[in-house]
């Protein structure tokens, strides 16, 4: 519940270069992102237009352009947003916790658990994002603009999100080599999972009883020699 509280009265910063205007600062802001993800939850990405969208929540298409230049930076703005909101639970999550593994597993399960939506972001349905997430976050990135939108710092927050656990796999093993590959793997290999587990059921163990979070949590005990 402390945390809850917390989370509603945090703004997560999105980088102010994937708008035009921030949709935070308006009714109509918020409901372009609000229904942007149940419509792209519905028809998919490739399919999704602001034309579509217009339509949805009976504006203009000319006036969500008022917001968002195009709809590669309105799912960089989703994406931001997201990683965003697992940092602050993650943080707030693994504040209190001294024992370094223990930290580790509870950032990690915090990555690779199954989302629920947060009441307290009531314009924002956590569970749906996630799934647009787990099926569409790589088109974020695998374009030929990739590495000019990272010097600008589009995927500074997602980068943060990594970075907080090669930290935390450090301070449990400063002598394992391979601290950002891992920790990298394993919150993009989440979603791969979370994706297999829903479509192509044959090439992944994990199900309803074996989660996505048991898998690396016995990867890193595995990997780092803990025991649990």
């Amino acid at each position: 519940m402390i945390i809850k509280n917390l989370l509603s009265n945090i703004t997560v910063a999105v980088n102010e270069k994937l708008y035009v205007k921030n949709p935070e600062t308006s009714t109509l802001g918020k409901k372009i992102i609000e229904q942007s993800i149940i419509l792209i939850d519905e028809i998919g990405f490739d399919n999704f237009t602001f034309k579509k969208l217009g339509e949805r929540i009976g504006s203009n298409e000319s006036s969500l352009y008022r917001y968002f230049e195009n709809k590669h930076k309105l799912l960089l703005y989703l994406s931001s947003w997201y990683w965003g909101w697992i940092e602050y639970k993650m943080v707030f999550g693994t504040n209190n916790i001294v024992n370094p593994f223990e930290k580790l597993q509870k950032a990690i399960a915090i990555v690779t658990e199954k989302v629920e939506d947060d009441s307290e972001t009531k314009h924002i349905n956590e569970a749906i994002l996630n799934k647009i997430i787990v099926l569409e976050f790589t088109k974020t990135m695998l374009t030929k603009e990739v590495d000019e939108e990272n010097k600008i710092g589009f995927f500074l927050i997602y980068k943060q999100v990594i970075n907080r656990i090669i930290a935390m796999i450090k301070e449990v093993n400063s002598d394992y080599p391979f601290a950002k590959s891992l920790a990298s793997s394993i919150v993009e290999g989440a979603l791969h999972q979370h994706f297999l587990k829903q479509h192509l059921t044959t090439i992944t163990d994990c199900n309803d009883q074996k989660t996505p979070t048991d898998f690396y949590t016995n990867m890193l005990q595995q990997l780092l020699k803990q025991q649990s």
